[in-house]
């Protein structure tokens, strides 16, 4: 709601930069597209590591947040 706010405010200031703004808004959505998905792989494997880390604690029983 805060962006759509701001782009008002950008339109009435100066409309021809905000609808350039519109415009380029889904190519630069694409062309981020793929770091985004790069940050959820690497999240993943981050909590694998974590997940066999803990793993010997959790078979002994002493799970974290008990």
């Amino acid at each position: 709601m805060l962006g759509f706010l701001l782009w008002l405010l950008l339109l009435f200031l100066c409309w021809p930069i905000a609808l350039l703004a519109l415009l380029l808004y889904p190519l630069v959505w694409l062309i981020l597209l793929p770091f985004r998905l790069l940050g959820i792989g690497v999240e993943a494997v981050f909590e694998l590591l974590r997940a066999i880390v803990m793993l010997p604690a959790r078979i002994l029983g002493n799970s974290p947040g008990r």
